[in-house]
């Protein structure tokens, strides 16, 4: 569930318990007269507990919020999955003591309809730890508190109290030997942290996170809870593959996660006394099995190495029928129909040569899927989807190819010809490079029988993986293999004919519908904005492309013509690969409270006034506010940068706009270190103004 999905589903449940209780006569109100409780509100009963009625200078004690909930009723845990917030206190304490951060017992999976909950039901207490200074004077002291929480159940409902203790501070108090009541067990059911010898890794792949706890010994069940939102599918099924020394976990990734996370930082729930608090690094790959539980993965386990093989074989054969593979085909089929009158020995070449590309690229994956396992690392059919180099020529190769297609250029399945000799060598270049790109445009699909054959393969030896890999490459090779072998066949095929320019431009608009498909997958694979400015990029390659077509049309067939399409298309692959290490200093979004904070720390602020829409306000950015003069201005003075992003309407960036007398973007001003006037840059930025400006105002 996608953040602005996630906040209206908890605002759909607000509305509707607001409705509720304002249909019943009731209003939610502040229960509690500031001391510890119990005080009953609404569905729940909230009360302030310490394990000990006294605190030693320099000492630590333990107290909590204590939630007794009526039946089906539940609060939320530190992170409520896909609705709800997690209770809160806002300590006022006295002098000398200090509160810690309020501790979350393990959680629970609280299914609602389509959605799924974390939280807490029946009874739960969240301890928190305070410090008291060293110089505390003894005698009674009093710890105020504002408790506030959303209790749910089909509809929820906001509740608060105001709770208070009553402490002593005592030089001689001392910790309860064994902690009782509510607080106590909460203490006891606190994750842990990962012991010494024991193991937690993490492999991030395209659909799931893997999760492998190593303990020394079986573990029949596992949950994995995520600290961090919209990391991990919150209702789908977390499938189980118990291990001889630990557990393994599959998690199904967030469809909105468009890049891995560094870390996955979460708990992992062994039973309702037992879990333990994990943040462990994210190895991009793809572990061998089945994200559909131990079933599936029993069955793959189950394989021999000859099934496997013939898996693969039929596999391979069906993937030519996928969308992504099947124009390929049927184009190398019309190509033999239009050549029948060749010799059969020469036709035969062709298809040994078609076949031997989808051998060698296959064998490729397999070296690379081999060293990447020898390194310790895990990959799968399609891991190279994951590279965004890998990505960005795919897409730019298809798109060449589907200009073609589409008659821009006359490329053919081979290389334009120029010579006779030439042409022939060329002949058998095209097939062969038809054959890699076979391969290639099949990698994101998944055929029937492959899913099971593969896993198999990347579990066992090298040799075992080769083998399968051969034999899926085979099997992707056989139906034009075949036809070569018996140019007879070709008779099933229709007759050539003027609907065949018409399907090639049929088969164009496939490959284009594939090349927007792979633009977006190279857009996901950046944070935040950064995807669609590298998506940006990867569409201004293709417009480069289209350029060294349209030369390759205008003058056909010339040596000149192809070195200069050829080097276009350097130019246009160098827009997407060239990647310079962004070093430049991090903005924050503007707030009005954000800017008087900077202010009143006697701070010169910089506010770039932008939007995605505005071509100005890119390039000020790229070519001035990035340049490695004004950002090291900005280090040398301390310059609090905030960037105001009114790509979509904003009334705060409005009311800041006309308050400098501006009305659009880009807006640029400098507010001095000093009480000065904001100081108003033209919109058309060059450095010598913005360093200019920075001189004057960063030193008042």
């Amino acid at each position: 569930m996608n953040i602005r999905y996630r906040q209206l589903a908890t605002f759909l449940l607000l509305v509707c318990a607001a409705f509720t209780s304002r249909f019943a006569g009731a209003q939610i109100k502040v229960v509690g007269d500031g001391g510890p409780g119990p005080v009953k509100a609404q569905h729940l009963t909230a009360e302030l507990v310490s394990l000990a009625p006294s605190i030693a200078p320099g000492g630590t004690l333990d107290v909590g919020l204590v939630i007794t909930l009526e039946e089906k009723w539940h609060v939320y845990w530190i992170n409520a999955g896909d609705s709800g917030e997690p209770p809160r206190i806002n300590w006022t304490l006295p002098k000398g003591i200090t509160a810690g951060p309020m501790h979350f017992p393990i959680p629970s999976r609280l299914p609602l309809g389509p959605l799924m909950d974390f939280g807490y039901e029946d009874e739960v207490a969240f301890p928190v730890r305070l410090t008291a200074a060293k110089n505390l004077k003894p005698g009674p002291i009093h710890l105020d508190a504002k408790v506030d929480w959303l209790v749910c159940r089909e509809v929820c409902i906001p509740g608060k109290a105001h709770l208070g203790l009553n402490l002593t501070v005592d030089p001689h108090a001392t910790a309860p030997a064994q902690p009782v009541g509510a607080l106590g067990e909460a203490l006891g059911l606190l994750p842990k942290p990962v012991a010494t010898g024991l193991k937690v890794t993490v492999t991030g792949g395209m659909k799931e996170f893997v999760i492998d706890l190593i303990t020394g010994e079986s573990i029949p069940d596992a949950e994995f809870y995520p600290y961090d939102q919209e990391q991990i599918a919150n209702a789908g099924e977390q499938n189980v593959e118990p291990l001889s020394d630990g557990v393994r976990l599959r998690v199904p990734r967030a469809p909105e996660l468009t890049k891995l996370p560094a870390t996955l930082h979460g708990v992992i729930k062994l039973d309702e006394e037992h879990a333990y608090e994990v943040t462990t690094p994210v190895v991009a790959g793809e572990v061998p099995g089945s994200s559909q539980g131990k079933g599936a993965a029993g069955a793959a386990g189950s394989l021999t190495t000859l099934a496997a093989v013939g898996f693969a074989f039929v596999g391979g054969i069906i993937l030519n029928l996928m969308p992504c593979v099947f124009p390929v085909l049927f184009l190398k089929g019309l190509a033999l129909v239009q050549s029948s009158n060749e010799e059969r020995g020469r036709i035969r070449s062709h298809g040994l040569v078609y076949t031997l590309g989808i051998l060698v690229s296959f064998w490729v994956i397999v070296a690379a899927l081999l060293i990447v396992r020898a390194g310790g690392s895990q990959a799968g059919w399609g891991f190279q989807l994951q590279s965004p180099a890998f990505l960005a020529i795919l897409a730019s190769g298809i798109f060449f190819f589907a200009l073609s297609l589409a008659g821009m250029f006359d490329i053919g399945l081979s290389l334009t010809s120029v010579g006779g000799e030439l042409a022939q060598k060329q002949g058998y270049t095209g097939s062969f490079f038809t054959g890699v790109l076979a391969t290639v445009v099949a990698t994101p699909c998944t055929a029937p029988f492959m899913g099971a054959a593969i896993g198999f393969a990347l579990a066992q030896p090298g040799w075992v993986t080769f083998a399968v890999f051969t034999a899926l490459a085979l099997g992707l090779a056989a139906p034009y293999l075949l036809l070569s072998l018996q140019p007879a066949w070709t008779r099933l095929l229709p007759r050539p004919g003027a609907w065949m320019e018409t399907f090639k431009q049929i088969t164009a608009v496939i490959f284009f519908a594939t090349v927007i498909w792979l633009t977006y997958v190279y857009g996901s694979l950046f944070a935040g904005g950064q995807g669609v400015y590298h998506a940006a990029l990867l569409l201004s390659c293709f417009l480069l492309l289209a350029v060294a077509g349209w030369v390759l049309g205008k003058w056909p067939a010339r040596w000149s013509s192809s070195i200069a399409a050829l080097l276009i298309g350097v130019i246009a692959l160098a827009v997407p690969l060239y990647q310079r290490k962004d070093t430049t200093l991090a903005w924050q979004p503007y707030t009005q409270q954000t800017l008087e904070q900077a202010r009143a720390e006697g701070r010169p602020v910089f506010i770039d006034f932008t939007a995605a829409w505005c071509l100005s306000c890119q390039v000020n950015e790229r070519v001035v506010l990035k340049s490695s003069d004004v950002q090291q201005q900005f280090r040398d003075n301390k310059v609090t940068l905030l960037r105001a992003d009114w790509t979509q309407y904003d009334p705060e960036i409005t009311k800041q706009l006309a308050s400098v007398g501006r009305s659009g973007v880009p807006t640029y001003v400098i507010y001095p270190a000093g009480k000065g006037a904001a100081d108003v840059l033209p919109e058309l930025l060059t450095k010598d103004i913005v360093l200019t400006a920075l001189k004057k105002d960063a030193k008042q």
